[in-house]
């Protein structure tokens, strides 16, 4: 028996770092943790952004919800907040927002070699503690992808090729769609329960208790006959009545 957890995310996502973060919080609790499978599944904030897109994350966000660049810096030191007390890492100026296709496409590489999380964890590190740009760079891909144990040669490959997982991060986007996901994080147990959002470590810990129960329903006995328990056996009513019972 396993228990399988889809979540889908993308790397320019506050909180889709953060909810991460809280998931492995309650799967450390979990009883059942060493059979539970997580799989990261692709969704892009902003799939119309040309490759290569890169820019600043408070203009950004300013200029997509309509509110002053004060506002948006806010925003984010309410996030850095959330992150922190979450022992996570967060800087709250400096970093940029861009096209994540390819991001998304080593993701699904790092899936076929049973190492997602590895690369997972590398691109939201360098994305949200890191000072150094991170998107519209194929180099600065590449970089991270080798620090992070993977084949240099294999990673820039998989780079060089658009169409190489192409089709897994579109089926990822479909699916996610079909789903009824408007927004990530996006978290799916058993495709029965979805959790949307960073939620708090104990939401995450019912949705598992939940899947779980699911895939081990409670025996339902069917008669209730003689038997023998730590008391002894049940005697048969002739013994029983000749004792005087």
């Amino acid at each position: 028996m396993a228990v399988q957890v889809e979540i889908w995310t993308d790397i320019n996502c506050p909180f889709c770092y953060l909810g991460k973060r809280r998931f492995e919080q309650a799967l450390a609790g979990f009883e059942h943790r060493d059979q539970v499978r997580v799989v990261h599944r692709s969704f892009e904030l902003d799939p119309g952004l040309p490759a290569g897109h890169s820019g600043p994350v408070i203009e950004h966000i300013a200029e997509k919800y309509g509110i002053s660049p004060a506002q948006a810096a806010a925003n984010e030191s309410g996030i850095a907040a959330q992150a922190q007390a979450a022992g996570l890492a967060y800087r709250t100026e400096g970093r940029d927002f861009g096209n994540s296709f390819d991001m998304h496409r080593l993701l699904h590489y790092a899936l076929a070699l049973g190492r997602q999380e590895d690369l997972l964890d590398a691109l939201y590190l360098a994305n949200f503690a890191d000072e150094r740009p991170l998107f519209g760079d194929r180099d600065r891909l590449a970089e991270l992808a080798a620090a992070a144990g993977f084949d240099a040669a294999e990673v820039r490959a998989v780079l060089d090729d658009p169409e190489a997982y192409a089709d897994d991060v579109r089926s990822d986007e479909q699916t996610a769609a079909q789903l009824g996901a408007r927004g990530v994080p996006f978290f799916v147990f058993d495709r029965t329960y979805g959790v949307s959002g960073a939620q708090p470590p104990e939401v995450f810990t019912q949705a598992l208790a939940k899947a779980w129960a699911d895939q081990a329903p409670a025996l339902q006995v069917l008669g209730d006959g003689d038997a023998c328990g730590p008391d002894g056996c049940a005697l048969p009513a002739t013994v029983q009545e000749s004792s005087g019972h």
